[in-house]
C-alpha cells in the first residue's frame, strides 16, 4: 500500500530501562520539587481581603466620562470602535433633542454604547483614539460572572455618575506631555478638569 505522504516517520519502540519502569526516581524528583516550594513564600493573595498593588497605569474597567457640567463627552464618532483590534466596541449614534443640552455635550451622542468585555484585550487604544477624551480605562477590576450576557457592558455600567464627588479620577492615565498639550487655550474644549491638571 502506498503512503499518503512522504513526511511520515518511523516510530521507535524503545524498551524502557528498569529505572524507568519502576517510576521511583520520577516520583522522588516530583516530591523534591514539592518540598522545595513548600518552604518558599506563598505567591497566592487572598483576594478580596488582600489586594495586590497595581501599577498607576493599570488598564481595567472602562468608564465613559462626563464634562465639568455633567454632560456626556461621547459624540459617537466611532473612532474607538475602529481602533479596537478585538472589535469589542459597538455603538449607535443619535441626534440630541431640544432640552437635552445638559445631558449631552454635542449635537450627536451615543444612544447605545456597548463593550464586550469577553473580547476586550484592555490595550487602551480606544482611549488613545478618542478625540473628546470620553473613554478611559480605570484601575478597577472587571467583576467575574457565570453568564456571558453579563459581560456586555452598556451605558448603564460605563457612564460615570453625575455627582462630582462620585466621579472617577483618570489623571494618572495621562502623561506629562498630554497635560502640557492641554494647557494651550485652543485645545480647552477637550480638557478633562481634574485636580492634577489645575495644579
Amino acid at each position: 500500500m502506498q503512503a499518503l505522504t512522504t513526511r511520515s516517520k518511523i516510530a521507535v519502540n524503545k524498551k524502557m530501562s528498569f529505572k524507568e519502569r519502576i517510576y521511583l526516581p520520577a516520583i522522588i524528583g516530583g516530591l523534591a520539587i514539592t518540598l522545595r516550594h513548600f518552604f518558599k513564600k506563598k505567591a497566592t493573595v487572598c483576594y478580596p481581603e488582600q489586594i495586590r498593588p497595581f501599577a498607576p497605569v493599570y488598564r481595567g474597567y472602562h468608564v465613559l466620562k462626563r464634562d465639568e457640567n455633567g454632560a456626556e463627552r461621547c459624540t459617537a464618532c466611532g473612532l474607538c470602535a475602529v481602533a479596537c483590534p478585538a472589535e469589542a466596541i459597538t455603538m449607535t449614534a443619535a441626534e440630541r433633542k431640544p432640552g437635552e443640552e445638559a445631558l449631552y455635550r454635542e449635537e450627536k451622542y451615543a444612544s447605545v454604547y456597548e463593550i464586550n468585555m469577553l473580547r476586550c484585550i484592555f490595550c487602551g487604544l480606544c482611549e488613545e483614539a478618542c478625540p473628546k477624551e470620553a473613554i478611559f480605562l480605570t484601575d478597577r477590576i472587571v467583576k467575574t460572572d457565570y453568564k456571558r450576557n453579563e459581560f456586555i457592558y452598556g451605558k448603564d455600567k460605563l457612564v460615570e455618575p453625575i455627582e462630582k464627588d462620585k466621579r472617577i479620577d483618570v489623571s494618572v492615565r495621562q502623561t506629562k506631555e498630554v497635560a502640557e498639550f492641554k494647557k494651550h487655550p485652543e485645545f480647552a474644549h477637550n480638557q478633562v478638569y481634574t485636580k492634577a491638571l489645575k495644579a
